[in-house]
């Protein structure tokens, strides 16, 4: 009897040894380019060794990115052995050598299935192959694994990728794994012990209507993402043609807000001026990548208008005005209020603000000092045309003491806050014009197109 409970204590020791992801890997949200979005099935290996050379050539591997990822239809078929068999016209050298090409370049490879019996586009799946088509990726030189949620039928999702991630371990080559379930059964509540990001959402598609759909679908999920474990709202699609350009720089802002992953989809080798200049920003950039590892959170939400703040390493912070609407509109900034944030919680902030959407915090419906309500600050001084709006003023409810917590702040964030400081601890870069403001009042006008954002970045002195 000790003999068996000896060794059945062993073998679930030695389950448990490889019943995890490589830990270490997407640190910060993972960058680089995918094919879908632009090429959908037309891939090939002349293709994807372009795309690697322009993501040299173009200056985005400076910029940070690093990943070619090519997406279905690759694949053809499985051989009597069961092994994957890639498409032999598309890819007639085969995949380890479009591996070692890129690599080659000092960027790294990624690859696409499915944890069903087919793929998206009907190419054969994982299912019933995991181990042995992680062994395959593992020989081809894979980096990263796109891991897609098509022909599951009745499977598990929490089941069929954790299967997948035991396998990628036992393998033995450390492979980004990026869960493609579309957020159906919540995977940002399970699978950051499990993969290294997952989609939150169905497909983007290269239109303004559908990027903020997704956005607005990010705004509960804070808490879940950090370092090594990250929610994605899908690749990006800036440059493809569907949106302007500032409605581009919009998409670009939000995702790296997000400290989403930032997995480009366009033509690498024919990249307009505006296009290179929103997908390497490395101002931007470095936002989305800041080692805390933060998703940023609403501070204040007026419909078509609102602020979102992300916490940063060594207490900073970055500030992004959005409007969503179809109008210009001319907000009024308080710098002041907006540097005293204490960004020390996922679902609340700390400071003269209050938490949004308690009474008298920013985001509270008819809260004085919002838009539109009596007393707003500035509205009464500008033409109604221009759509006034007070952003990052101060407000509490009446009777309510000047520098009374509002009640309820701080009861969700954690138990200690960053050390508030105050506009003078700070210089304030407009990460868009990249250039420090010049302040003589700590509240001014800001003008803002249509479907537009302004991103400050708050930098301790």
């Amino acid at each position: 009897m000790k003999k068996l409970m000896f060794l059945t204590l062993a073998l679930l020791i030695g389950a448990g040894a490889v019943a995890q992801k490589f830990p270490n890997l997407a640190k910060t949200p993972p960058m680089g380019w995918n094919s879908w979005n632009k090429y959908h099935c037309d891939v090939s290996e002349t293709l994807i060794m372009q795309m690697a050379d322009a993501m040299v050539s173009s200056g985005m591997k400076d910029a940070g990115y690093e990943y070619i990822v090519i997406d279905d239809c690759w694949q053809v078929s499985r051989d009597e052995n069961g092994e994957i068999v890639p498409d032999k016209e598309r890819f007639p050298h085969g995949m380890k050598y479009v591996a070692d090409y890129v690599h080659s370049k000092g960027l790294k490879f990624g690859i696409y299935s499915s944890a069903g019996t087919v793929t998206c586009q009907r190419r054969p799946g994982g299912f019933g192959h995991e181990y042995q088509d992680a062994r395959t990726y593992a020989r081809y030189g894979v980096d990263y694994l796109k891991y897609d949620w098509c022909g599951s039928t009745t499977q598990d999702a929490r089941s069929s990728y954790t299967n997948m991630r035991n396998a990628l371990f036992a393998a033995g080559r450390p492979i980004v794994f990026s869960i493609c379930e579309w957020g159906q059964s919540k995977p940002w509540e399970w699978a950051g012990d499990v993969g290294h990001l997952w989609r939150t959402t169905g497909d983007i598609s290269d239109n303004w209507n559908s990027m903020l759909g997704i956005f607005r679908q990010q705004r509960d999920l804070a808490r879940y993402a950090g370092p090594g474990r990250w929610n994605d709202p899908d690749m990006l699609e800036v440059g493809n043609g569907g949106m302007t350009t500032e409605e581009y720089r919009t998409h670009f802002s939000l995702w790296c807000m997000l400290a989403s992953p930032l997995m480009a989809g366009n033509d690498l080798a024919n990249m307009s001026a505006d296009t290179k200049a929103i997908l390497m920003n490395k101002e931007m950039i470095a936002i989305d990548q800041d080692t805390l590892g933060r998703q940023a959170t609403i501070y204040r939400d007026n419909g078509d208008y609102q602020i979102w703040v992300k916490g940063l390493a060594n207490n900073e912070k970055a500030v992004c005005l959005l409007n969503t609407s179809d109008e210009k509109k001319s907000v009024l900034v308080d710098f002041a209020l907006l540097a005293s944030i204490r960004t020390g919680g996922f679902r609340g902030f700390g400071g003269p603000g209050g938490v949004p959407g308690t009474p008298g915090a920013p985001g509270a419906a008819g809260a004085p000092g919002m838009p539109g309500a009596a007393g707003a600050q500035g509205a009464a001084s500008r033409p109604a045309t221009q759509g006034a709006a007070a952003a990052g003023a101060a407000s509490r409810p009446a009777g309510q003491a000047a520098g009374a917590t509002p009640a309820g702040a701080g009861q969700q964030g954690p138990r200690t806050m960053p050390q508030a400081l105050t506009v003078n601890d700070y210089r304030i870069r407009d990460i868009w014009a990249h250039t420090d403001l010049t302040l003589k009042e700590t509240s001014i006008y800001v003008d803002m197109p249509p479907h537009s954002v302004k991103v400050y970045r708050f930098i301790r002195k």
